[in-house]
């Protein structure tokens, strides 16, 4: 009877916070996404943006064009082609786009905060109300991979290993992001001196992957590939470190060699950490900081990404005293989201916008506030942790 009425409450309040959020897309949709009023108002959205560029609104298979093809993983793309065969044609055609996608979004929405409630009951409201998520929640396509990473996360943490590793796989299949937690798994089970466990549940979670891509590979290889071209000729984008230093006149070369070599140390550095603890971590706490060192590592940071991290910080929080730097963090993020959209009113022939240089600083406090809670919330505690659940002994 409790859960079921926990249940009811996650729901009640997911609906609230996803209705919150469609209203302030309502401007948008009101004016069919018009230029600038898409960034003036802070309300685009790639649903009926790719709709249109990507051809999507003909029906057009999502990789079936080497320069045209979408740019996500194959997961993604069936998803985005999905909704657009059942979507009414007409001048209305984007609008039904994105309401159908966010309607869609609002489910994955509840079904990960119901997931979160079973890691974390005593903080899975905040998913709900953070402030960051209402407004980024109908952006993009992200929440699929979300509540499938998160899904991997809850049945590690049950030791159900194998479905939590195809479930991974699912989840990169979707958004590549979800790849790094591979990290910490691997850490925990090399604590665990769990070799053999490590190297299967890898090999499930990348063997899942192949089989759900390999299919793409063979039929539409080019327009698979698009995805990784785009990224490996990226060059320093918006809301990244990167792009920051270049407004403020540091141009960084070799862009690709030094983002990949900035992961690798802050992976490093992280698992010298984990190494340090007196207890194993869970995955539910280490998760956030090997998520935030890969976006800040990264070439770009799309305002979305806070969808990323925000259930993984939930997961993060150690006690009551915690939920203030979650705040602190979610003001940040929630000043960025304001930022990011002004800075590219002023390109976009609107009467005013953001300066460049303002917009750097802004990226800067965003990226200094993700450091300040993954240090906050990573305190060598003496205390066992979630997860905790396995022996340490060597598999056999």
């Amino acid at each position: 009877m409790r859960l079921k009425f926990a249940t009811k409450s996650i729901i009640l309040l997911v609906a609230i916070s996803s209705l919150l959020s469609f209203t302030k897309f309502d401007h948008c949709f009101k004016t069919n996404w018009a230029t600038p009023d898409v960034y003036v108002h802070a309300c685009y959205s790639d649903l009926p943006a790719l709709y249109g560029a990507r051809d999507l609104i003909h029906k057009t298979w999502p990789y079936s064009s080497t320069l045209n093809a979408v740019e996500y993983p194959p997961l993604t793309g069936v998803v985005m082609w999905a909704t657009s065969l059942v979507t009414p044609s007409g001048a209305n055609a984007y609008r039904y786009y994105f309401l159908i996608n966010a309607l869609l979004i609002a489910f994955l929405f509840a079904g990960s905060a119901v997931i979160l409630s079973r890691i974390k009951p005593e903080f899975w409201y905040l998913l709900p109300l953070s402030p960051a998520v209402i407004l980024s929640l109908y952006i993009n396509w992200d929440l699929w991979a979300v509540i499938t990473a998160v899904a991997a996360i809850y049945w590690f943490e049950k030791q159900n290993y194998n479905k939590s590793a195809v479930v991974l796989g699912i989840s990169i299949a979707t958004k590549f992001f979800p790849i790094v937690l591979l990290a910490p798994i691997i850490l925990i089970f090399i604590r665990r001196r769990q070799i053999q466990k490590a190297i299967r549940y890898t090999s499930a979670a990348l063997g899942i992957w192949l089989v759900i891509n390999l299919p793409f590979i063979l039929f539409t290889y080019r327009g698979w590939l698009r995805f990784f071209t785009l990224n490996s000729e990226r060059t320093a984008d918006f809301g990244s470190f990167w792009y920051s230093l270049q407004l403020l006149g540091v141009n960084v070369g070799n862009l690709n060699i030094i983002s990949i070599l900035t992961f690798l140390i802050g992976i490093a550095a992280f698992a010298v950490y984990f190494f340090g603890l007196e207890r194993t971590p869970s995955l539910a706490s280490s998760a956030f900081s090997v998520v935030a060192i890969f976006t800040i590592a990264s070439k770009v940071y799309s305002p979305q990404y806070v969808l990323w991290l925000t259930p993984l910080a939930i997961l993060a929080l150690r006690g009551l005293k915690d939920r203030k730097v979650f705040w602190i963090w979610q003001g940040a993020e929630v000043f960025y989201h304001v930022a990011v959209w002004q800075y590219l009113a002023e390109f976009s022939g609107s009467r005013f916008g953001l300066a460049p240089k303002a917009y750097a600083i802004v990226s800067l406090i965003r990226i200094a506030a993700t450091i300040y809670f993954a240090v906050a919330v990573s305190t060598r505690s003496k205390a066992p942790q979630l997860g905790e659940f396995l022996s340490s002994s060597i598999d056999g």
